[in-house]
């Protein structure tokens, strides 16, 4: 297995070209509980290029009914990306203002619970700039969200077999 760097660039522009639409090799979640993580997955797919085949724990979408809850579940996806040891992406969660493009915010309720996993995909006056399905959003400030927590995941790199 060897590591190699996120392609930030690449979740970026993915999130640009579908943040409006949606790309017909993934099921649409937005009436069946929001199609927030599954665009946010959508996104780190594009730029780590390897999912994780692992059942149950992994990170992989196949079809609507062959994936893994990381893939779908906000907290599930944020389980996954910060303890992964095998392949795909890997992160670790930063304080908000250190993130970068192509990392992800989850934004979270008054008791913890996290509901929401936005793409980072700019920087504006300060503001970080998000992109978003279920209501679909390109460069949406985080302020203009309302949340009581959130977090920060950033993507340290992406493991990949030899």
């Amino acid at each position: 297995m060897r590591t190699v760097q996120y392609d930030r660039t690449a979740a970026v522009m993915y999130a640009k070209k579908w943040a409006f639409s949606r790309n017909r090799a993934y099921y649409d979640f937005s009436k069946i509980g929001g199609d927030c993580t599954n665009f946010a997955s959508q996104c780190i797919f594009a730029g780590a290029n390897q999912m994780n085949f692992t059942k149950d724990f992994g990170w992989y979408y196949k079809s609507a009914n062959d994936r893994t809850a990381s893939w779908t579940g906000v907290e599930y996806l944020y389980n996954f990306l910060t303890t992964n040891q095998g392949l795909g992406p890997f992160a670790k969660t930063v304080p908000i203002a250190e993130a970068e493009i192509g990392d992800i915010i989850q934004l979270g309720n008054q008791v913890g619970d996290f509901y929401h996993s936005p793409v980072v995909v700019g920087f504006a006056r300060g503001q970080i700039l998000l992109a978003a399905h279920t209501y679909d959003a390109y460069n949406k400030p985080l302020n203009s969200y309302s949340f009581a927590t959130a977090r920060a995941i950033h993507i340290l790199g992406v493991r990949k077999s030899d």
